[in-house]
């Protein structure tokens, strides 16, 4: 007990640690950013009022931005013990019953979108599901490549179509603003289909393996229900995805900035990033806190659940493991998405994508430009092509590094899971401008600002996958064998994690891709007129009901780039290991010998304590 209480001692005194690192830092955004603060709080205000050194000194000294900005922070410290977070820089009105009301508007949208969430999320294991309580399954991974176009859809173009088409063009539900029930399902489904898909894809992942457990074999040979086979495999994997679930909880809260701007919705995501783009230091502070204390308490929440589902299991050491090694998937698929890709971009390098024709503004495809044009006259087709080129490289870049950065920390989950629920806890915009202030401006300031909060989820699923692993029968026998820590890690561990982790990784490509040119649009890296991916959706996004081309050609190649990634998931595999390895033996006493090749389960094999289900004959 002692042990465990100095644990969650020192895990509470690590959040609090980074917690307050990341107030201050927010606190001295608008010096380390060497903006004057008085000017852009003038700005926010009154964008016509002139600058006057005489209006800036009163801005200054109603403020008091003449004090050290330890003072400023010491000052919204002291009052934030006494309920009082201070008042705005810019509309003057108290800053707790305004951010207040934004995070319960934030609430509410989030647990609509976590409801179309999981409901896209069962959609997409549906098959998987009823394949695999059948057995019928075998060795293949269900569910194909439309959850995978459908996370790769960027949150603000969804929103945007069912925003014209369902709420403008038909009619069937208010598009704009936040005044009722009616108001919050099209702002729902755009943040929870591509999260739901996602979450379904992850889940999918893990599915087969939890099918061809020796529990699962023993339940359908005694005639058990499909029915209830399927719903203690889904028990069974999501202890698994909990924590993930958590992040896209906070992620749905803070991270629905877009979604907000274009539905009107006065949420607490919109209001810190308005005030971190005004610097009103005080309405920040406080939005900022009030995501991770969210982020705390949602993570503690998932980790408790996990516990609760697979506790007694994850005790008593007595999981099967989840991991089936497995020949590579072959399939044409992977070399169909590519080659589509690869023609798109090899068609399009040859033309020019600066070239300004203002008498072809806003034509519809042709021989002559096969995706049409822009609202400048610009070919979509080759500034699709010349901004893959920037994009995918710079994607796969923070790809590659926010995998390796999310296993090395997930092996270390009391240091990583406190770090992981405060940098999910920023919205990408905040995290790039706190990016842009410490390491200034420049083209590869938004790979830095999304490498920053990339790698956490890769972290969360590592540290829940390996918390499963290490509680199997599996690694107990390889120990009892004589194996070391270390044989343990690279050789039972570590291919158990990997694979699933990798394909975790290459699902989130497209998404990286476009937060990367998305924080470019904002004026954070790559400015206009480059043709990154991003700046196309949200350059043409005005024009989509007069050039529909115009927003669907980029959309639909990021689509096939997520369609690309999930299929080369799918094939990510470690092969067989060797029949005649074995742990190499510490000094000692000699180990037992290792036990023959156990046969498949019979059609009488009862259900063990690996099982985390009750037993069939209950």
């Amino acid at each position: 007990m002692r042990v465990l209480a100095r644990g969650g001692g020192l895990a509470l005194l690590w959040r609090t640690v980074l917690t307050a690192a990341l107030v201050c830092a927010i606190g001295l955004l608008p010096w380390l950013s060497h903006t004057d603060p008085a000017l852009t709080v003038l700005k926010a205000r009154s964008a016509e009022r002139d600058p006057t050194p005489e209006t800036l000194n009163a801005i200054r000294d109603k403020l008091g931005l003449d004090d050290s900005p330890l003072a400023l922070l010491g000052r919204w410290l002291g009052g934030l013990l006494h309920g009082d977070a201070g008042q705005s820089w810019v509309s003057g009105t108290d800053v707790r019953p305004a951010a207040a009301q934004a995070l319960g508007v934030s609430l509410l949208l989030m647990a609509g979108a976590l409801a179309v969430a999981c409901a896209t999320a069962a959609a997409v294991c549906a098959r998987t599901l009823w394949l695999g309580s059948r057995r019928r399954l075998g060795d293949r991974r269900a569910g194909g490549t439309g959850a995978a176009v459908l996370a790769a859809l960027p949150e603000f173009l969804v929103a945007s179509v069912l925003a014209s088409v369902i709420g403008v063009q038909l009619g069937w539900l208010p598009a704009l603003g936040w005044y009722g029930p009616q108001w919050m399902v099209l702002p729902s489904l755009a943040l929870g289909l591509p999260a739901g898909a996602l979450l379904g894809r992850m889940l999918d992942d893990l599915l087969p393996s939890a099918f061809a457990e020796p529990w699962a074999l023993a339940a359908t040979a005694r005639g058990l229900p499909p029915q209830s086979v399927a719903r203690q495999a889904l028990r069974r994997c999501v202890p698994g995805l909990l924590p993930n679930l958590g992040l896209f909880v906070v992620g749905l809260t803070g991270g629905s900035v877009a979604i907000e701007q274009i539905y009107d919705i006065p949420g607490l995501g919109r209001l810190t990033v308005r005030a971190a783009l005004a610097q009103d230091l005080p309405v920040l502070q406080t939005g900022t806190l009030a995501l991770i204390l969210l982020a705390a308490a949602t993570g503690i929440l998932a980790r408790l659940a996990a516990r609760l589902v697979i506790g007694p299991a994850l005790r008593d050491g007595a999981l099967q493991s989840l991991h089936r090694p497995t020949p590579p998937a072959r399939g044409i698929a992977p070399v169909l998405y590519g080659a589509l890709l690869l023609a798109v971009i090899g068609f399009g390098l040859p033309r020019d994508p600066l070239s300004l024709d203002s008498s072809a503004r806003l034509k519809s495809p042709s021989w002559v430009h096969p995706f049409g044009t822009d609202a400048l006259g610009r070919d979509i087709l080759a500034r699709i092509a010349h901004g893959a080129l920037n994009t995918l490289g710079t994607a796969l870049a923070v790809t590659a590094l926010a995998l390796v950065t999310g296993i090395l920390l997930g092996l270390l989950p009391r240091l990583s899971a406190p770090v992981v629920d405060t940098v999910n806890a920023l919205p990408p915009v905040l995290a790039g401008l706190l990016v842009t202030g410490i390491a200034g401006s420049g083209p590869w300031t938004p790979a830095l600002a999304v490498a920053v909060v990339a790698w956490s989820p890769l972290a969360t699923h590592t540290a829940a996958l390996l918390q499963q692993e290490r509680a199997t029968t599996h690694l107990a026998a390889t120990r009892a064998l004589g194996a070391g820590a270390w044989y343990l890690l690279w050789h039972v561990l570590l291919p158990a994690v990997l694979p699933p982790v990798t394909r975790h990784a290459l699902l989130r490509l497209p998404g990286i891709a476009l937060a990367l040119a998305a924080l470019g649009f904002l004026g954070l890296g790559a400015q206009p007129p480059s043709p990154e991916w991003g700046l196309l959706l949200a350059e043409n996004q005005p024009y989509a009901e007069r050039a529909p081309w115009a927003v669907l050609a980029p959309a639909t190649v990021l689509a096939l780039l997520g369609a690309l990634a999930v299929t080369t998931a799918s094939g990510v595999r470690l092969p067989r290991p060797k029949r005649n390895s074995r742990p190499a033996e510490r000094p000692g006493p000699p180990a037992p010998q290792a036990p023959p090749d156990t046969k498949p389960p019979r059609a009488d094999t009862t259900l063990t304590a690996a099982s985390t289900s009750p037993s069939p004959t209950s």
